[in-house]
């Protein structure tokens, strides 16, 4: 009779929620995706943030350093790495000596611009900051928040920071060398691996949109939450502000495509230009205490649960 083989003594198999293979693989995105939902979700409910208002903007410009003055562009959204020198704005130095190129020159002149926004952006999230801290209530109100990365999205929670407040950064991983900036509240910082989690977290909590001049993703984002504005997917009123029209009226014609019936002339109401952070302020003060303050929109105390005075305000969809 043969000799039986020997059973090895087995190893308990890793529960489900630590297999990091498991968890890696495609069968195991629904919970990467429900991660980047109820993660989030939790954290908000612990830092009691109620609601929010979004910046966005151009994460490739950096504003004016104090110390030298230098103007630096860089390579792609969010990234850490220097565009190439040949890219990069000319000098100081360079312009006086007449040592640059027709591109450079242009660049130096589009920097100065965008230092100008950087600092409008810094400006304008201050004073927001300084104005929702005041607001009575269990939660925090209408917290800055941004993409979390450098440029205007720096700006943004850099003015809520130096007013003191919470601000938000809800990064994106990218294929390639990335930094969350350094104003972001620590407790809420985010990265997100889907983009499409990452602006379900931008729509929802959101009850004003300011839209800086920024390129594809600023685009993007922008037309997103006007879409579920116009098509009246979320069951609130959103403030949006478009900053800079010379810019944005350079950028796109939003009044032809009202002119030419691919959108509704009301369709134009769904925003407004501002050129100060006075007159962005002023419109935000205003959509947000009208549509978002008055007595009827405030719950009464006990009237919810624990949870649900802790937590976000999150927007209803509409069927």
């Amino acid at each position: 009779m043969a000799d039986e083989p020997t059973l090895n003594r087995l190893e308990a198999a890793p529960l489900a929620y630590e297999d990091a293979e498991f968890l890696g693989s495609p069968d195991g995105r629904p919970m990467r995706i429900l991660g980047e939902y109820l993660e989030p979700l939790a954290r908000f409910r612990r830092e009691r943030i109620q609601d929010t208002v979004v910046f966005f903007g151009s994460a490739r410009f950096h504003g004016i350093d104090d110390a030298n003055h230098q103007m630096e562009l860089m390579d792609n959204t969010g990234s850490a790495r220097r565009a190439p020198e040949e890219e990069q704005p000319a000098s100081s130095e360079e312009l006086a000596r007449g040592e640059t190129t027709e591109l450079k020159r242009t660049r130096a002149a589009a920097a100065v611009e965008m230092a100008r926004y950087y600092e409008d952006a810094r400006t304008l999230a201050r004073r927001m900051t300084e104005w929702a801290m005041k607001l009575p209530g269990r939660r925090h109100r209408f917290v800055v928040t941004s993409g979390g990365g450098p440029g205007i999205m720096e700006a943004a929670n850099r003015g809520a920071w130096e007013a003191g407040g919470k601000t938000i950064g809800l990064n994106i991983k990218l294929p390639f060398e990335q930094y969350p900036n350094p104003y972001v509240t620590p407790e809420l910082n985010f990265n997100f691996h889907y983009f499409f989690m990452r602006k379900y977290w931008f729509a929802y909590l959101a009850k004003a949109l300011v839209v800086f001049p920024g390129g594809f993703g600023t685009l993007d984002e922008m037309f997103e939450l006007l879409t579920l504005d116009q098509t009246h997917k979320l069951s609130k009123k959103i403030t949006v502000v478009i900053y800079g029209s010379e810019y944005w009226k350079n950028v796109i014609n939003l009044k032809l495509l009202a002119d030419k019936g691919a959108i509704s002339i009301k369709d134009l109401d769904l925003f407004q230009f501002a050129d100060t952070p006075e007159e962005a302020f002023a419109i935000l003060q205003k959509g947000l205490i009208e549509n978002h303050l008055s007595p009827a929109e405030e719950p009464q105390a006990g009237a919810e649960g624990h949870e649900a005075w802790q937590g976000p305000d999150i927007a209803q969809t509409r069927s």
